[in-house]
């Protein structure tokens, strides 16, 4: 008897002894049952493939991919346009799928069971590896005919196959004409600042960064040719002033004798040639050229005076009206002193002028500098986008190349679709062994139930809970064994309670 659910050993023991065909015919009866349901229901057979993702066969340091995309996404695109009607309704007519059901179901639920049919899952990466990217996917395909599910997988493989190759070189095909329109656009850019570039140098010739040392140097040059030239008109002022004086006071003699008064010796000429030297030679140093050049006069007129003896002027009657020829020299030499001086003025102010522009050049190199320095800034930034655009498009040129070939990341079919020899739904196997289970479990149960209902009394414990009286004697029960020997097989008790 158990007694608020709880039962003991020899509880377990007499159900199992009394009851214990209940569980054999449990697991018998469900091992058929799941045989049969396997039996009976539709067969599916599933067919499938494994697709791997190669890697490009040109390292990607020499050529970058144009599609960095990550695998798992473009695999669902791929995954939405394969099992799209469009691709799926040729499938249909092709294998001739659904042909007994077509008339009474539309086309989008065909298109729908197809759908289900088909399992795209990514493969995970391997362990221990650095790579941790999709090494590749499988395909499963379920239908009820194992030679049509061999086909459906075939040609939705094919389809990835084709749509991942279609899809690179699409991609890079639109990515390099991107940027060949963007380079153009870039090179457009480019010209435009070299252009401003080119204007602005011409336009501030002389006044730019890299000349300012040549034009400080020019400068110093300069100065000094403007400090010789300066010394140089001095002493062509001086030359001419002395030649004029000379030349008045050659005139003045002359004209003094052309009117009868006493004309000026010789003497008087070299008296007044070596106050001029002495004169120069208080102003200059001994080896000056216009010292040393009035010591070579005094040096030929003293020459002279000695070669030919002193001349008297004549009486006025016979005085000659033409200028002596020591006047027409003086007046030969003043004419050369004049052009000297106007030379050397001219080219003072040459000079000068040419050192105010290189002044107003080396004091606007600053300004020029900086206004340079933000025009180079733009083109610099123009051309580095430009040659980066140029080598994208360069590299997507190649990726394209390398994607018509069939070169780049392709996928590669590992194993071609199986064709199932055995369905893969319902698997007789699991069936039948689910069955065993569950007939075991109700089996069991069936047990627990039996013993959980047992009213009888078989202890003085029993007795007492059952009667809620003590027990004063028990009685053992002796059963005589089917041999007819007499002997007792087992004793029991019999329990008499007090009333």
């Amino acid at each position: 008897m158990v007694r608020n659910g709880e039962f003991g050993i020899e509880d377990v023991k007499r159900v199992i002894h009394k009851y214990w065909w209940v569980v054999p015919v449990c697991i018998a009866v469900f091992g058929a049952l799941g045989a049969s349901v396997a039996t009976l229901l539709p067969k599916k057979y599933t067919s499938q493939t494994m697709v791997l993702v190669a890697k490009p066969t040109v390292p990607t340091e020499y050529v970058k991919p144009v599609v960095t995309e990550d695998l798992n996404r473009r695999l669902a695109s791929m995954q939405e346009q394969i099992l799209s009607r469009t691709r799926l309704e040729p499938v249909i007519e092709q294998f001739g799928l659904y042909h007994e059901d077509r008339n009474k179901v539309h086309m989008e639920e065909l298109i729908d069971r197809l759908r289900k049919a088909i399992e795209i899952s990514p493969l995970a990466p391997m362990a221990g590896t650095e790579d941790r990217s999709m090494p590749g996917f499988s395909v499963r395909v379920t239908f009820d005919n194992p030679q049509s599910a061999q086909q459906i997988c075939t040609s939705i493989t094919s389809m990835f196959m084709e749509q991942n190759a279609s899809a690179l070189e699409e991609q890079a095909v639109r990515t390099t004409s991107f940027l060949s329109e963007q380079m153009d656009e870039a090179k457009t850019k480019l010209d435009q600042q070299d252009a401003k570039l080119a204007q602005f140098k011409r336009q501030y010739m002389g006044s730019l960064p890299e000349e300012e040392q040549s034009n400080l140097g020019v400068l110093g040059s300069l100065n000094s040719q403007l400090e010789a030239n300066s010394q140089a008109l001095n002493r062509a002022q001086q030359d001419r002033a002395f030649a004029e004086s000379l030349l008045n006071q050659q005139q003045a003699n002359w004209k003094a004798s052309q009117t009868g008064q006493n004309p000026e010796t010789t003497e008087d000429q070299l008296r007044v040639l070596q106050e001029q030297l002495s004169t120069l030679e208080s102003l200059y140093t001994a080896k000056h050229p216009d010292v040393v050049k009035k010591r070579n006069q005094v040096e030929e007129f003293k020459k002279r005076m000695e070669k030919a003896p002193e001349i008297r002027n004549p009486s006025a009657g016979t005085r000659p009206s033409a200028e002596p020829s020591q006047m027409q020299q003086l007046r030969a030499s003043l004419r050369q002193q004049d052009q000297n001086v106007a030379d050397l003025t001219k080219r003072q102010t040459q000079i000068q002028d040419q050192i105010r522009i290189l002044q107003g050049r080396v004091q606007a190199s600053p300004m020029v500098e900086q206004q340079l320095k933000e025009l180079m800034r733009s083109y610099q930034s123009a051309a580095d986008f430009y040659n980066e655009l140029w080598k994208r498009r360069q590299n997507s040129a190649m990726a394209t190349s390398l994607a018509h070939q069939q070169e780049g990341e392709q996928f590669r079919v590992l194993d071609p679709p199986s064709l199932p020899a055995s369905p893969s739904f319902p698997k007789k196997i699991n069936f039948v062994g689910g069955g065993l289970g569950a007939g075991l479990a109700l089996g069991l149960a069936i047990l627990y139930l039996l013993m959980a209902m047992d009213k009888t009394v078989h202890t003085e414990r029993d007795v007492e809970v059952c009667l809620k009286l003590p027990v004063l004697a028990s009685i053992p029960l002796l059963e005589i064994s089917a041999a007819g020997n007499g002997s007792a097989a087992f004793p029991k008790q019999s329990v008499v309670a007090r009333d």
